[in-house]
C-alpha cells in the first residue's frame, strides 16, 4: 500500500492516457499542488494520504516516515533520499522490507466472527452514491477481477499498448501480442 494519496503508477497511467489528475495526488518540483501528471513525473512529487496540511496531509507523512523506519532503517536498506529516483538505474535498489505476523488468538476471543461482524456492518451502511455501494479492503480487487473474467481478459488504454509496443521495438523484443 502507498503512503501517498495514490501509487506512482496510477499518475503514471494518467499521464499516457493524457488525464488530468486531481490536485490531491501530488505536486510540482516547487511543492505546489498540481492536476497535471507531467510535472509530478518530472521534478515533482506524490502527497502524502490526506494530501496536503489542510486536509491533514501531515498524519500521512506520518505512517510514511513510519514505514521508512520499519523498511529502510530497521532492515539496515536504504531509505528516504538515499532510495534511488523511480525509473532509474543509478544505483542498487537495496529496497527493504518489514513483515509483521500478528496471532489474533492472543487478543481478543471470536477475532473471526467479530472481523466479519465489521466487514458486514461497513457493506451495508447506506452509501452517498446508490450506484457505488460502500466496499471494504479487498472487494474493489474481487469486483475488478470478475470484471477480467468476463472479458477474459484485462483492456488496457491504446497508449499504454504503444507505450508497450515502443519499449519493446526499443529493446529489440517482440511486442506483446494484440487481442481485439
Amino acid at each position: 500500500m502507498a503512503t501517498s494519496t495514490v501509487a506512482f503508477g496510477k499518475v503514471e497511467i494518467s499521464n499516457l492516457k493524457g488525464e488530468k489528475i486531481p490536485s490531491s495526488w501530488g505536486a510540482d518540483n516547487n511543492g505546489k499542488p498540481t492536476c497535471d501528471p507531467e510535472k509530478i513525473i518530472n521534478g515533482g512529487g506524490l502527497l502524502p494520504l490526506g494530501g496536503s496540511e489542510e486536509s491533514s496531509g501531515y498524519k500521512g507523512y506520518g505512517l510514511n516516515v513510519m514505514v521508512e523506519i520499519l523498511c529502510g532503517i530497521l532492515s539496515g536498506s536504504l531509505y528516504g533520499p538515499h532510495i534511488r529516483t523511480w525509473q532509474t538505474s543509478s544505483g542498487e535498489a537495496d529496497l527493504g522490507q518489514c513483515f509483521i505476523a500478528i496471532n489474533p488468538a492472543n487478543f481478543a476471543d471470536n477475532f473471526e466472527d467479530r472481523l466479519q461482524d465489521l466487514m458486514d456492518y461497513c457493506r451495508n451502511m447506506t452509501s452517498i452514491d446508490e450506484d457505488k455501494p460502500v466496499m471494504v479492503a479487498g472487494d474493489p480487487e474481487k469486483k475488478h477481477m470478475e470484471l477480467c473474467d468476463e472479458r477474459d481478459g484485462i483492456s488496457y488504454h491504446v497508449n499504454q499498448v504503444k507505450y508497450a509496443e515502443n519499449l519493446a521495438h526499443e529493446l529489440n523484443i517482440k511486442a506483446p501480442p494484440k487481442r481485439l
